[in-house]
């Protein structure tokens, strides 16, 4: 009986990101942790919504910039097919308009990933039980933005959410053939998604369309 309950009280923990290192540093800190388990590893935002829906997870600790998907995309499906997985993203990012995109998408926590290991575990601890987390820093800033006057609001929220799947596949340079293929859209339907998009942001050719998904985050900058 005392092991039942032991082992019920475990977190389940699935980890995506698309840096094996960084899977890897993740995972170790978690087993020092003690009563978490690791279930599985996503690679992007499409795998961490799949693995999600198949093993249930407590809590689904996922970066933002993923090809294909990025976390915050993820993390609104995730939401939707499966409510009881608790989003913690982890991010670089401390603006306004990534982490007010995370929380309106169902995200339960934002940390950043320098911070110390000690924050990771309060964090998913803390989700874990229904609470929501984030980084101090991330908090304060939140704080301060709303006394200003509050967020504005953010251009990502113009578009529906094919359209920000599109333009992220765009930005990463994927062709309209190619689009079509990874979303089972026809050739014909993905140019009314780009066209529609550049209608909508009041931008001419693709250049702007990637400069507009680096400047707002859907697409990481690693340059």
């Amino acid at each position: 009986m005392k092991k039942t309950a032991a082992r019920a009280e475990v977190i389940r923990v699935l980890i995506a990101d698309d840096h094996n290192l960084f899977r890897a540093g993740v995972r170790g800190l978690l087993k020092t942790f003690g009563g978490m388990d690791v279930t599985g590893e996503a690679t992007n935002g499409h795998e961490a919504v799949a693995l999600a829906a198949e093993q249930r997870p407590d809590v689904l600790l996922m970066d933002v910039g993923m090809p294909g998907l990025n976390g915050i995309e993820a993390a609104e499906r995730v939401r939707a097919a499966t409510p009881t997985t608790r989003v913690i993203i982890l991010s670089m990012h401390t603006g306004e308009e990534h982490v007010t995109r995370a929380l309106k998408a169902g995200a339960a926590g934002y940390v950043l990933k320098d911070a110390q290991p000690d924050e990771l575990e309060r964090a998913v601890r803390q989700v874990a039980r229904g609470e929501a987390y984030l980084s101090p820093s991330v908090s304060k800033y939140l704080v301060q933005s709303y006394a200003r006057g509050g967020t504005r609001r953010n251009e990502l929220e113009r578009l529906t959410s094919r359209q920000r799947e599109v333009l992220q596949l765009i930005a990463e340079g994927y062709t309209t053939k190619a689009i079509a293929a990874r979303l089972t859209l026809s050739v014909k339907t993905v140019e009314t998604h780009r066209a529609q998009l550049m209608e909508r942001l009041d931008i001419r050719d693709i250049a702007g369309l990637v400069r507009f998904a680096l400047r707002s985050g859907l697409v990481a900058n690693e340059t």
